[in-house]
């Protein structure tokens, strides 16, 4: 790996850092000066994420999606990245530390575990295969999202049952925005997970010979799809709204880290690279 790969890997988990710390000081301090840099911060971050990718992917002539810790890295600048288009649309900046630390934890592994990958199949050159992974790291970085919204709603919730008006109360936007954030980045991780899955199943029995309907990941992927479609009709033609469709979502994106990593790593044929 090259130098200035290596030094990048070792400064995202860095920058994360402290764009996380500045978010925090920002929400639970009201410090003034983080208020003013942590937007800042997150886009230098941001930058310093898209060179790494882009430097990775010219180094080892393969976009970086072969291996787990590198899915990791692009997960975790996929939610930067959504976040801050979230909070530049919605002008609401109060919710980015509880966000962003989760990309944080991602990119803290892959740079932990992530290793050069030099021989890959060349599938990898495949036009389709990057609509396929990108549709549904998109749809993950999405559904995260609306699990951390859903978080934020269950905590509001509890503290407005419990009659504690602290600096969650004060900071956070109300329930029925929370839940409207919520249910909007699952509809769109829906929509491009189907886009990947339907991408997939046209694609993927051309792509491998080894291609099998029962592979692990992809009924783990089908499973993650129908829950949180499931989800959407729930609140649409049933009325679920609130804690049950929060609960459901935060339950749903746990089965979906279970089948990007375990399944992943362990049990999938086909679908590795490497």
């Amino acid at each position: 790996m090259t130098t200035h790969i290596v030094l990048l890997n070792i400064l995202l988990p860095v920058a994360y850092f402290a764009t996380v710390w500045a978010y925090a000081k920002a929400f639970f301090k009201n410090s003034p000066a983080a208020k003013k840099i942590k937007t800042p911060l997150l886009g230098a971050t941001l930058v310093c994420h898209a060179l790494y990718l882009l430097a990775r992917t010219f180094r080892f002539d393969h976009p970086p999606i072969t291996t787990v810790f590198e899915i990791m890295s692009v997960i975790a600048f996929s939610i930067a990245l959504s976040y801050r288009v979230i909070e530049y649309v919605t002008k609401t900046k109060n919710t980015g530390y509880f966000i962003l630390i989760l990309a944080l934890g991602f990119q803290l592994i892959s740079t932990l575990f992530i290793q050069d990958l030099t021989d890959v199949k060349t599938v990898l050159r495949s036009h389709l295969l990057g609509v396929h992974v990108v549709s549904a790291l998109l749809g993950y970085s999405a559904f995260a999202i609306s699990a951390v919204y859903g978080f934020l709603y269950l905590m509001l919730y509890h503290h407005i049952k419990s009659n504690h008006f602290g600096v969650v109360y004060e900071n956070l936007p109300n329930l029925e925005k929370l839940e409207g954030l919520a249910m909007t980045a699952v509809l769109s991780g829906f929509v491009l997970l189907s886009v990947a899955i339907g991408v997939g199943l046209i694609w993927l029995p051309r792509a491998f010979e080894s291609f099998s309907y029962f592979d692990p990941k992809l009924i783990g992927t089908v499973i993650v799809w129908a829950l949180y479609g499931g989800g959407l009709i729930s609140k649409w033609a049933i009325g679920w709204q609130g804690r049950k469709i929060m609960i459901l979502s935060i339950a749903a994106f746990s089965i979906s880290i279970f089948s990007l990593t375990i399944i992943n790593l362990f049990f999938s044929g086909f679908h590795k690279f490497y």
